[in-house]
């Protein structure tokens, strides 16, 4: 009684939840060493145009902290 108890759920594993895992597994992994898509790339250019925005910006605001309150990078 007690082996078919424990064979039942393991079979159900086998045959069902083991290759629909390894399945997955390996899509993803390949998804993965694919690379960026398209939309991501995108995504990331824009990332990279507005953080160099950003910079501009902070060095626009530290030249004006400079020449109106010189001390200001001292100050904590």
């Amino acid at each position: 009684m007690s082996m078919g108890f424990i064979a039942a759920p393991l079979i159900v594993f086998m045959v069902v939840v083991a290759p629909l895992w390894l399945i997955l597994h390996y899509r993803g992994k390949r998804h993965a060493s694919q690379g960026l898509s398209s939309e991501d790339q995108e995504k990331l250019q824009s990332l990279v145009v507005r953080a160099e925005q950003m910079q501009t910006r902070i060095v626009t605001l530290e030249k004006i902290l400079d020449a109106e309150a010189p001390q200001w990078r001292h100050k904590q």
